[in-house]
């Protein structure tokens, strides 16, 4: 066996000067990043302990003026209550205030260092003084003055302009009453030597926005800081050094944090202490501070400097230290990697003859390497004797694989199923002919990919479960974009010791019989307009959610007025809304739980482990999704509007008729319920009672209709100014049967759910026609109402008509009422049916307005004549300031549209004259009348 020659010319270096060299570097860098540590840690903490010093100087100055402050308000408050200042001051004797002053003046200008004393009187203005008069500019002062009588508190400011100076205004009290006030001022030159003191720095006072720029040769300005200097203790180089530092930063930062600085071979430290800004001028004061830091930082470097030559002197010594010990074992190893490329030629002799014989000492690792060299190179004589014997028999072996192979894959290629081996990590490994043909790719794209890659399983389930199945089904996506269904059958193949890993798997093709198999399911479970579930699957799967067991809600959605737009725009576009409203739900509301269409306008949704609150929020989420919806069918818009019932189970019913029952009560309950449009059901026993009442009013109002089992009653709506009552509401009661009056409470609700309002409409309009023909002569009119569905009837218009003439009552006397809520929902339809009453000859009203708060929009363009306020605002209006505001905005409102307004419910006397003074016309309430029958208010015959 021939050996590639190993290269002696190769230039080496010695694994000992490699050590050497790695460890040097590594110390260095050690050594490096210690001293630098050392370096950063020493500067951070002097760092640190500077910024303590800076915020606390700041303190100390900051204190040192407050208490400056207080001591200067002291002075002033002694000077105002001086015995004599007050009267003098009250009887504007200047002479006297004079006189009141000058003793206390050359103690407060000696001991207090006060330099002006102002004296004012409570016009401000200034009655005597002392001192050098620093208030040239009386602005402020004259601001102070009158802040100062005004609040008859102090006033302590401070006013920085050619000089910093503190001022202390103080009232001057007589018998408690402000007479004047007394201003003293002084300089900053004791809280500066008190600073100065304090830090051990020198301190420079700057004044910023005072003053006009000043020229190149005023040594005290600075341009940058826009500011001069006021006072300095250090005279010599502290103009030139705040001149360089103000070409560095600004005032702002100075504060905030110090500034280092080279100066005259000194490293000086400058801070700023800002004072508060001058309340009457554009200016501001800062103390600066100059410290000398050079000790310091030299004491830093030189600390650096230590810790850098000791770390290099013991880089030298470990190295040193190193060498000495890896002389010896070097050479040795050195010895034996001469031997290594000998024995990888062959060379098994040399290699035994250049290793001697070891010494009696105690054996370390290159002995032991030296030993194994030995026996390595026996091992290899060995095994390139024997290996020149296998590959002999392994040529002849793989003659004998080739032929099985090749009738093997003659085999494969003839079946006309899927064929494919894999390995034991689900790679293919062999694939058939019929497999590349559907497929439509070469063998060489297939080998080496996964099994599991190609053919999906349905539902992505996972794959350890997939390869522990004998059978199963998967799905391929063909090149075509066409989807096979192929169910395999998987079986072990032989691979080494472990022969459960890799298999041979045998797939058909069932596609064409999934595809039925699905369709006819399909067919079953769904309803075929919108696609939805229909009520049989959704029943099963209520039944599946109550043997699981736990909680949910089922929710029924059935959609009001759908009937108008079967018969508007006929029933191709009912069925659109349906598939619309379909699509919208399942799009947005799918993924909650099973959306079903029962049939004709009713949904149904099934939420499982669903509590009441997130049954109520899905409730509003379809109410806002129908609300959303912008249906338009042969040029007319109609609104998708739904009441849902919610039902929960196991509460409301543990079979799926008892909780549909339950939800279909609930349904009904949200019709009642107004704008909301949703109701939750409380219990099942609830359920049960509201179900039975309303199948007994049902009956009870078919009844009352067929046997006119009704009576009217009639309201009086006076005139306030002067109560009389020619104008009365028709109101309806039911018959009971011992004669007593229903009221409407009990049976306009079920007659508004169950459509059969609009025939008791039609039986108060008729009723009442008969009566007003009687009343006419009087002058008498009546009102009636109207439900929002009457404005839906189409019949309506000739129904009234038809009355008008056969009763032949005078339509001017007939008012109809419509509700502000109807109007406003409907506003099209109701400007429509109001215009054509008006057109009969009637009159027309808008009852219970301001309810809708949308009503001032649409008031001018609705044909009405009277305008009802609702009673809402109409009692305690003597006690709401809010509602008389709403009440007589109303009543102006209807008087610049031309209409009369009517105020209801006026339970009170009080009432009469308010309502009077807005100007409305009409009351109605229990105080101007109660309802009575009509026979007995017109004494009429039944």
């Amino acid at each position: 066996m021939s050996a590639k020659p190993f290269s002696r010319n190769r230039r080496q270096f010695s694994l000992t000067w490699r050590v050497i060299a790695l460890s040097s570097l590594l110390l260095i860098l050690l050594v490096s990043l210690f001293t630098w540590v050392g370096h950063n840690n020493l500067s951070q903490q002097f760092q640190d302990g500077r910024m303590q010093h800076h915020a606390r100087q700041q303190r100390e100055i900051h204190l040192a003026l407050r208490r400056s402050e207080e001591n200067l308000r002291q002075l002033a408050g002694l000077a105002a209550a001086s015995p004599q200042l007050g009267p003098s001051l009250q009887a504007g004797d200047a002479e006297a205030l004079q006189t009141a002053l000058d003793p206390q003046w050359p103690t407060l200008q000696l001991d207090a260092g006060v330099d002006e004393i102002l004296v004012f009187d409570t016009h401000g203005r200034l009655q005597a003084s002392w001192g050098e008069s620093q208030a040239n500019n009386h602005r402020p002062v004259q601001a102070w003055v009158d802040r100062v009588m005004r609040t008859e508190m102090p006033l302590t400011t401070l006013r920085c302009a050619s000089s910093c100076r503190q001022y202390a205004a103080v009232p001057v009290l007589v018998e408690g009453r402000s007479v004047g006030l007394v201003i003293l001022s002084r300089s900053l030159a004791d809280v500066i030597r008190q600073a100065k003191s304090v830090s051990g720095s020198e301190i420079a006072l700057l004044v910023t926005g005072s003053h006009e720029p000043g020229d190149a040769s005023d040594a005290r300005y600075l341009d940058a800081w826009n500011g001069r200097l006021l006072a300095l203790t250090e005279q010599d180089r502290g103009p030139a050094l705040l001149r360089q530092a103000a070409g560095q930063v600004t005032l702002s930062q100075l504060t905030d944090r110090p500034l280092k600085l080279r100066h005259e071979q000194r490293i000086l430290e400058l801070t700023a202490a800002r004072m508060e800004e001058d309340r009457d001028r554009r200016s501001t004061g800062y103390f600066l501070l100059i410290s000398d830091i050079t000790s310091q930082i030299h004491a830093i470097d030189r600390n650096t400097r230590t810790l850098l030559v000791g770390g290099v002197v013991g880089w030298l010594a470990a190295e040193l230290l190193l060498l000495f010990i890896l002389l010896g074992p070097m050479a040795r190893l050195r010895r034996v990697a001469g031997v290594l490329p000998a024995l990888a030629r062959g060379g098994f002799d040399d290699a035994r003859r250049a290793i001697p014989d070891k010494a009696s000492r105690l054996p370390d690792e290159i002995d032991i390497l030296e030993d194994t060299t030995l026996e390595l190179s026996r091992q290899l004589e060995l095994l390139e004797e024997e290996v020149q014997a296998r590959g002999e028999q392994l040529a002849e072996r793989v003659d004998e694989l080739a032929q099985e192979r090749d009738f093997v894959g003659s085999l494969l290629d003839t079946a006309r199923v899927f064929i494919i081996a894999q390995d034991g990590a689900g790679r293919i490994s062999l694939v058939n002919a019929y497999a590349l043909n559907v497929l439509e790719v070469d063998e060489d794209m297939l080998i080496g990919r996964r099994f599991d890659d190609i053919f999906t399983l349905p539902g992505h389930s996972p794959v350890a479960s997939a390869r522990e199945a004998e059978q199963e089904e998967r799905s391929l996506l063909t090149p075509e974009g066409r989807v096979h269904t192929i169910v395999w059958y998987h079986a072990p193949l032989p691979n080494g010791g472990d022969r459960s890993l890799a298999r041979i798997s045998v797939g058909l093709d069932i596609t064409d019989r999934k595809a039925a198999e699905g369709r006819l399911t399909w067919l079953a479970e769904r309803d075929p307009l919108t696609e939805l579930y229909n009520r049989r699957y959704f029943q099963e799967a209520i039944q599946h959610a109550l043997d699981e067991g736990g909680r949910g809600a089922v929710l029924l959605l059935d959609l009001d007025q759908f009937k108008d737009v079967n018969e508007l725009s006929g029933h191709h576009a009912g069925d659109r809304l349906l598939r619309e409203i379909a699509q919208i739900l399942q799009f947005q509301l799918g993924h909650r739980g099973i959306i079903a269409r029962l049939g004709g306008d009713e949904f149904a949704l099934l939420l499982r482990h669903a509590d009441a609150d997130q049954a109520i929020g899905t409730a509003q989420q379809c109410n806002q999704l129908l609300e959303g919806l912008n249906f338009t069918a042969g040029g007319r818009r109609h609104r998708a509007v739904a009441s849902i019932g919610i039902a929960q189970y196991p509460t409301h019913g543990d079979t799926p008729a008892d909780l549909m029952a339950s939800a279909d009560v609930a349904m009904y309950k949200a019709k009642e319920g107004g704008p909301q449009r949703w109701h939750l059901l409380s219990t099942l026993e609830s359920a049960k009672d509201e179900l039975q009442e309303r199948v007994y009013w049902v009956e009870r109002l078919r009844k009352a209709l067929q046997e006119d089992g009704f009576a009217l009653v009639a309201q009086p709506i006076v005139r306030l100014a002067d109560r009389d009552v020619k104008h009365y509401e028709v109101l309806v009661r039911m018959k009971d049967e011992d004669g007593s009056l229903v009221s409407p409470a009990h049976f306009i609700p079920v007659a508004e759910r169950n459509g059969m309002i609009v025939q008791l409409d039609r039986w108060v309009l008729h009723h009442s026609l008969k009566a007003l023909r009687k009343l006419q002569k009087r002058g008498i009119s009546l009102a009636v109402n109207l439900s929002g569905q009457s404005l839906h009837d189409k019949g309506l218009e000739q129904f009234l008509a038809d009355e008008l003439a056969s009763s032949g009552a005078d339509p001017h006397h007939l008012i109809l009422e419509i509700t502000e809520t109807a109007a406003v929902t409907d506003f099209a339809t109701a400007r429509g049916v109001l215009q054509a009453m008006r057109n009969l000859g009637c009159r027309t009203a808008l009852d219970d307005f301001g309810v809708g708060f949308s009503s001032f929009h649409y008031l001018g363009q609705l044909p009405v004549d009277y305008i009802k306020i609702d009673g809402s605002f109409i009692r305690g209006l003597d006690m709401n300031t809010d509602n008389r505001v709403i009440v007589k905005a109303i009543a102006d409102i209807a008087a610049g549209f031309g209409k009369q307004a009517i105020a209801e419910f006026v339970d009170q006397e009080t009432l009469v004259g308010l309502l009077g003074s807005y100007g409305i016309a009409y009351g109605q309430g229990f105080h101007l009348g109660k309802p009575r029958p009509i026979e007995e208010i017109f004494d009429l015959e039944p």
